[in-house]
């Protein structure tokens, strides 16, 4: 993809905008996270530390369809991250995760998303 078609593509994407995806691989569970086909010709993942930590037989499998929100663009990469909207794929201490490390969450939701820098471990 172009680096103009991915400005355009980072242009109409907003944070917390829900989108539905496929899992469409699942390398090493419980250690890197999922990669999602969100149907935008770049690649979409979650990353571990959003998904189920003490149950990994948890993590939707490969052929899940569902939906997911958009938690920050990986723009050098061409990768937008994501978060699962159901909270059954959700780690279960989401609530002190954004406390803790990206606090300004809520305020963001519904922001385009290559204008704003949120922080992610």
């Amino acid at each position: 993809m172009t680096e103009a078609e991915w400005e355009r593509i980072q242009g109409e994407l907003r944070f917390g905008q829900v989108v539905t995806g496929t899992v469409v691989r699942v390398p090493r569970p419980g250690t890197i996270g999922i990669f999602v086909d969100i149907g935008l010709g770049v690649e979409g993942f979650v990353d571990v530390v959003l998904l189920p930590r003490t149950r990994i037989e948890d993590w939707p499998a490969e052929g899940t369809v569902t939906d997911f929100e958009i938690w920050w663009v990986h723009k050098g990469h061409q990768q937008i991250r994501l978060k699962p909207s159901d909270p059954k794929y959700l780690c279960e201490d989401f609530a002190d995760f954004v406390a803790r490390y990206r606090p300004a969450w809520p305020s963001e939701i519904g922001e385009v998303v290559r204008s704003s820098k949120p922080s992610t471990p």
